[in-house]
């Protein structure tokens, strides 16, 4: 059984996506982000970083005591090679996929959480116009990789669906958040179209909806205290306990 510490955000659901396209029995343990369970001492034994998602097997790959795995990139490459599906191993088509999760984790999912950052600020910082006009060209740039990587292929690695399409798609999939005209981007809207019709991504999408929490409806206490949590963060001092 995996355990997936879990948020219904853009990469809580790659995670999702993968564990029901491969049908793997898990079991969700919500972490809600938005009040700091992310933060507490417990989470970060699980997770350093202090991220969602994270996972717990119990039955690891290679036996012995349960293995928690954090970064969405690294659980989807352990997921798909424990089950033998979405990741070939062969070198050619295994680093076909490997190259897209990368630039998603490197690229598409950080660009994009800055745009989404400086936009959510409105005037509250101060001018944020030249922030916001580099990432709304960085996002628009990489909707421009995504549409040329698709151009010859129906998905993003020749061989057929993977992780590399599990990957991206939760993030893509939200152009309209992201200020994007999808009909600029004609490979990406076709190819949107065809991984959203799959069953398994549809289940994966709809993991946690019952959990989601709009923070345009929390008080302006509740809003003041949320942006403090997760704008600005500063180290997280390590366990004093800890022995070596």
């Amino acid at each position: 059984m995996i355990d997936l510490y879990y948020w219904p955000t853009a990469n809580g659901k790659k995670v999702a996506i993968l564990l029901e396209e491969a049908c793997i029995a898990y079991r969700v343990v919500p972490v809600n982000i938005t009040i700091g369970s992310q933060l507490t001492a417990e989470f970060l034994k699980l997770n350093p970083n202090h991220r969602i998602p994270v996972i717990v097997d119990d039955a690891p790959s290679g036996g012995g005591s349960p293995l928690t795995i954090f970064e969405s990139g690294a659980i989807l490459f352990y997921l798909a090679e424990k089950a033998h599906c979405f990741w070939p191993q062969t070198p050619r088509e295994k680093y076909s996929v490997a190259q897209w999760v990368i630039w998603q984790v490197a690229n598409m999912g950080p660009k994009i959480g800055e745009y989404n950052h400086f936009h959510r600020l409105g005037g509250r910082e101060g001018d944020q116009s030249y922030a916001q006009r580099r990432f709304d060209d960085e996002t628009n740039r990489l909707y421009g990789v995504l549409n040329n990587g698709l151009c010859a292929q129906a998905f993003l690695a020749a061989e057929g669906f993977s992780i590399a399409d599990m990957v991206v798609f939760p993030w893509a999939n939200n152009w309209r958040m992201h200020g994007q005209d999808i009909t600029l981007f004609p490979h990406v809207e076709r190819w949107l179209e065809l991984v959203a019709a799959r069953p398994g991504v549809q289940r994966g999408m709809e993991v946690g909806k019952d959990l989601v929490v709009d923070p345009a409806s929390f008080s302006p206490e509740q809003q003041d205290r949320f942006r403090k949590l997760i704008h600005n963060q500063r180290a997280i001092p390590a366990p004093s306990e800890v022995k070596l």
